[in-house]
């Protein structure tokens, strides 16, 4: 995933930031609680194409 571009791209649903999972290949928006996929190295931006986190994903990334 470009950097750059992991800059400039935000959660469609919150306007929030978003962290790159390598090894899922996902986009991850913690605050809308939603991984979004990465295809291709194409980062989906759909709500409807987003997986759920499940709370014990969520309280990871939180730290």
């Amino acid at each position: 995933m470009d950097k750059k571009l992991l800059n400039v791209l935000v959660c469609p649903v919150t306007k929030g930031p978003l962290i790159f999972h390598k090894e899922k290949h996902e986009l991850i928006s913690v605050s809308a609680r939603l991984a979004y996929p990465v295809r291709d190295d194409i980062p989906v931006m759909l709500e409807d194409e987003a997986r759920t986190l499940t709370a014990e994903e969520v309280a990871q990334y939180r730290g």
